[in-house]
């Protein structure tokens, strides 16, 4: 056991330290050592390595980034940008325009996909009008977590949840949509609240751009077909995937172009963390740990909920949100109700994303790209994310237990 939990440590150790001077590894790099090291001692075979990593997920999130980056190509993100910030006045304003537009385009295209192209544009609207940059590198971080909490598309946990725990995408989108707005609210309230003084500035006024053409106005229908379709029950990862594929044909594409769209480090992350945490479980320390902290326990079905809602939000953080769903996947199968223990995870382990600055790969995106301008310390984060991620867990428990009664 303690092979393959010593291996594990290692890896996260790695991929949650800032890089070292004699080890430079940035986090993909930690999450494929930590997979090869369980190969390489005899944790897992290499055909089981394999089979840990969940094709499913990785398909979804390339098709998905692949929609992204042709939003990007178009120009209709940056348009997007020069707009709101035109329209809006103050730094005030804007800060909630990016929450409200990062917190519904996650629920579409991923929190990561999101951050990914919009770290660059609020890099460009800091300096170009001299913003205060924490503020607003929160706002993309938090709000891209936030609102990805609404579909089952919106993070890579909610994939994996949706995927493991058979869960339907209309119905998951009745239940947690709600809940989505109610805390993208919160967040922004929190963020206005905190940053009053550094928000408390006129901005230039320019003429607006215009947002939409041609091209940019069929990758947005395709963009909704394919949320029509997810609604329709078809298949999340195909569907993702062929929308991406329909873009290249409907565009007619420099397909060598696009590939450099992809951010196929985040690819190989969660390829790395899925082999990692099979290891862990192999080595029987997950089964060791919920032998002595069960999710369940006897203080009845509402209790249960909101005990495993707090395993779930603290265990996300100490092991990260995906590979924790991995974890705990079979305590799961306890659950009288297993819709509403899915929804609990997958609600749980995205607010965690808010907790710390390591909550989720989304936050880490915005802080690399931001570097440039200071980016944004474990504990200032801390600050906002930890009263965010209780806030909203707690708001998001409450409501599925109401729904679910």
């Amino acid at each position: 056991m303690w092979l393959g939990v010593s291996i594990f440590t290692v890896m996260y150790l790695l991929i949650a330290g800032r890089r070292l001077a004699w080890l430079p590894f940035d986090r993909p790099a930690g999450a494929l050592a930590g997979a090869v090291a369980m190969v390489a001692f005899g944790v897992l075979a290499p055909r089981e390595a394999i089979d840990a990593i969940h094709g499913e997920t990785l398909l979804l999130l390339f098709g998905l980034m692949g929609i992204g980056g042709f939003l990007a190509a178009d120009g209709f993100l940056e348009r997007a940008a020069d707009s709101l910030a035109a329209r809006c006045g103050n730094a005030s304003r804007l800060l909630g325009a990016l929450v409200w537009g990062a917190g519904i385009l996650s629920a579409l295209l991923t929190n990561d996909a999101v951050c990914v192209l919009g770290a660059p544009l609020v890099v460009v609207w800091v300096k170009r009008l001299r913003l205060p940059a924490l503020p607003f590198l929160l706002a993309l971080a938090t709000a891209a977590n936030t609102g990805s909490v609404a579909t089952l598309v919106g993070n890579p946990q909610n994939m994996l949840c949706g995927q493991l725990g058979g869960l339907e995408y209309s119905r998951y989108l009745l239940h947690l949509a709600p809940v989505a707005v109610v805390g993208l609210a919160l967040n922004h309230a929190l963020l206005a609240r905190m940053f009053r003084r550094e928000l408390a500035m006129e901005l230039p006024r320019t003429l607006p751009r215009a947002v939409l053409d041609v091209q940019s106005s069929i990758t947005l229908a395709v963009l909704a077909l394919t949320v029509v379709a997810y609604l329709c029950g078809a298949d999340l990862a195909w569907t993702a995937a062929g929308g991406f594929t329909a873009l290249m044909f409907v565009h007619r594409a420099d397909t060598s172009r696009l590939w450099e769209r992809i951010d196929w480090s985040v690819l190989l992350f969660f390829a790395g963390l899925f082999i990692a945490v099979e290891g862990l479980a192999r080595s029987g320390a997950t089964a060791w740990f919920f032998e002595r902290y069960p999710l369940l326990a006897a203080d009845g079905a509402q209790g249960a909920a909101w005990r495993a809602s707090g395993i779930f939000l603290v265990g996300s953080n100490l092991v990260s949100n995906v590979p924790f769903i991995l974890v705990v996947q079979d305590e799961l199968a306890r659950f009288e109700n297993r819709e509403l223990a899915w929804e609990l995870l997958a609600m749980a382990s995205t607010f965690a994303g808010n907790l710390t600055l390591l909550g989720s790969v989304a936050n880490v995106i915005v802080a690399e790209r931001g570097r440039e301008l200071g980016g944004m310390g474990f504990f200032a984060y801390l600050k906002v994310g930890f009263p965010l991620a209780l806030l909203t867990t707690a708001l998001g428990t409450a409501w599925l237990i109401l729904v679910h009664a």
